[in-house]
This record gives structure tokens, sequence and C-alpha cells, in this order.
């Protein structure tokens, strides 16, 4: 499947000064503007999708743009000018407390454009899930404060959202798009930037975690009695030794660490009873019940391990990297030679333009008459 990410991004702390969000509020309100008419607004989301585009566009709008708040800001500067009578597209959610509201401003929106209640509850649907597999089937120690669902008068969606590691003091940003998503518990992301990477996160929406899926579908509609003995059980079948493994070498200080093959402590036992009495048909449906968290499904993980031999994927989902480094060293200090490269690279996208070479002087001089007005002025 095509993907573009999630970032990882350091964490800066306070406001947007008002002087510059006002701009930047004109900015992306005119920018918007040209985008939806030139292209429409599956086009726009599409955009906004690629955290190359959206980082991008943090960084037109004056924002800087290795903090992880170009996410919060960028994000809450489209709420704010997006409108749906004028664009045809919303932002729903946001950050914090604000991401609890996404449900009645999907609801809002769909009432707007006379979406029927079954498409709207779809949408409040994906948007629940979105964040519950970035939040409970990736485990790569990051909790999501930051949750914003973008759709259309189209009925198009998009998702970014941003979790945060306090221990390792930065953010990460996932990206989601409807035609890149045919499934929601299977390499469902289009977007995975980072410039940090996990050398071991439990991702259970990895293609190579199918089995693993399965194995923990199978698992939770046994009864819970019986899951609890296996677990508890004496015996100790031949796949142990690869269990132990990955149990007991991780060096990653978020990961919960165990000698035996216990369940995690705080696994939800009722949630388990909840789960056999629903019998779910598929991962999807088992992750969406109520009270399913990283605990259970780490849980079953280790079980479906230990029980069938199936290893989930410990590959972190991360493929690019925005950074070239900062002036001051954050995240890391400038890579001068990306740097150039990634010039050279433009220059010549730049010359292979399809413009013919007296239209690119024409467009050079209208850049010069501006110089001497823009110098006085």
């Amino acid at each position: 499947m095509y993907r573009t990410g999630t970032a990882t991004l350091p964490l800066h702390g306070g406001k947007a000064p008002s002087w510059l969000t006002g701009r930047m509020r004109g900015l992306a309100h005119e920018i918007a503007n040209i985008i939806i008419d030139e292209y429409g607004t599956a086009k726009f989301i599409e955009r906004l999708s690629d955290p190359y585009w959206f980082q991008a566009l943090g960084c037109v709008l004056a924002y800087d743009w290795h903090s992880s708040g170009v996410t919060t800001v960028v994000t809450g500067v489209l709420k704010t000018v997006l409108d749906s009578r004028e664009h045809g597209v919303v932002v729903c959610g946001g950050k914090g407390k604000t991401s609890r509201k996404t449900p009645l401003d999907i609801q809002t929106a769909g009432e707007e454009w006379n979406f029927c209640q079954k498409t709207i509850d779809e949408l409040v649907y994906i948007s629940r899930m979105t964040a519950k597999v970035d939040n409970t089937a990736i485990q790569a120690g990051y909790q999501l404060y930051h949750h914003t669902f973008i759709i259309t008068k189209e009925e198009k969606w998009a998702v970014i959202q941003q979790g945060m590691s306090n221990e390792m003091c930065n953010a990460r940003r996932y990206h989601w798009l409807k035609e890149k998503t045919p499934s929601l518990v299977e390499e469902p992301h289009n977007a995975v930037v980072c410039n940090i990477k996990r050398e071991k996160a439990l991702n259970m929406v990895a293609k190579e975690s199918q089995a693993a899926r399965k194995a923990s579908v199978d698992l939770s509609k046994e009864p819970t009695k019986k899951l609890f003995n296996l677990i508890q059980s004496t015996s100790r079948p031949k796949n142990q030794a690869s269990l132990q493994r990955w149990l007991n070498n991780n060096d990653d200080p978020w990961i919960q660490t165990q000698n035996n093959l216990n369940m995690p402590r705080n696994i939800n036992w009722e949630t388990l009873n909840r789960l056999y009495e629903f019998q779910p048909r598929n991962y999807e449906e088992m992750l969406n019940i109520t009270g399913v968290g990283p605990a259970t499904v780490r849980g079953l993980a280790l079980v479906a391990e230990l029980i069938y031999g199936e290893e989930p994927s410990w590959e972190d989902p991360v493929k690019f990297s925005f950074a070239y480094g900062g002036k001051d060293g954050v995240p890391v200090p400038v890579d001068c030679r990306a740097m150039d490269e990634s010039i050279q690279i433009l220059k010549s996208a730049v010359k292979e333009a399809r413009i013919s070479q007296s239209d690119k002087l024409r467009s050079i001089a209208s850049l010069q008459r501006f110089v001497p007005e823009t110098i006085t002025s």
C-alpha cells in the first residue's frame, strides 16, 4: 500500500502569538480558496494527508517547521477558516478536550450537507476507529492528544492526529485518507514519517501481523476462564522460547518487561468477558469493543504467539523523515549535505518545468519588478 505517514516532532511549549495567527488565518484562507477552486475539495484534503505538503503548508504559514505545534496550529487555523458553504470542507475535532467534540462536529456538518444519518454514523465510527488504531493497535509509546477529522460535502474524509511521548520529548503525527484506506486494520495509514524510529514497536496493523490478528480474534472468542488457564498453565508449549525472547530483551523503557507468560497486570478481564459474549468476527470488530485497550491487545498478541506461534510485527511503521535538522540542534544538527542535495533536486525540477524559455524569462522579469519596490518600501 502507498504510504506517506506518521510525523515525529519535538515538543514545544507556549502559544502562537496573535499577531502571527491572524496572518496565518488570512493566508490559509486564500491558499484554500485557490486550491479548492482549481482542483476541488478531494484534492485539497489529499494534499493535507500528505505529510510533506502539510509540513510545507506550516512553513508557508510561518510556523516553526520542526515543532509539534505545526499539527495543532495548522489544523486549528484551517478549522477557523474553512467554511462548509464556501469551501465544502470542514475540520472536526482538535486538541485535547476539543477532540472529544469530533462526533458533534461531524453530526453538524452532515446535517448541513443533508447527509443521511447512516452516513453520519459511519463517519463518526471511522473517526473513532482511526484514533483507536493509533492509540491501541500500534504501541510505540505515544498517547494521542490531538484528533482532527476532515470531511467534504462529497463525503470524502481525511484524518490528521498526533500522539505525545513525554519520555522522548516529541510528538508523532498520523495521516489517513479515505482513498488510501481500504482497511482500517491492515496498513491503513496514508502517511508514516518520523525522525525517530523505535527499535521495537508492536504493530498489529502491519500486513505481517495478519496471522497474529486472526489468532487474537480466535482467542477473544474463548471463555475467559479457559484463556486464563492457558496463560497460567505450567506446561510450556514449544513456542515459549520465541515468546520469552521478545518479552525479556526489550531495551525500550515503554515496553512492559515480563519474566513469565502472564498477561499484563492491568488487563481488564471484564473486557475479555465482553469479547467472549460479543464473539467478534474480525479484528476490527474486536478492536471496536469498549474497553479494548493497549493491554488487551498486547495480552492477546502474547498468547497468540504462545499458543499458535503467530508472532506479531515489531516493525515501527515510520517510513519517512522531514528533518534536515535545526540551527539550534533541534531535533538534530543541520544536515548540510542533505539540504544541498534537495536544493539541486529542486533546481532540476524547475529546469524541467513544462514552460517555454520565454515564459521563464517573462516570469523572472515580473518578479524583478517587485524587488526595488520591496527594498524601498
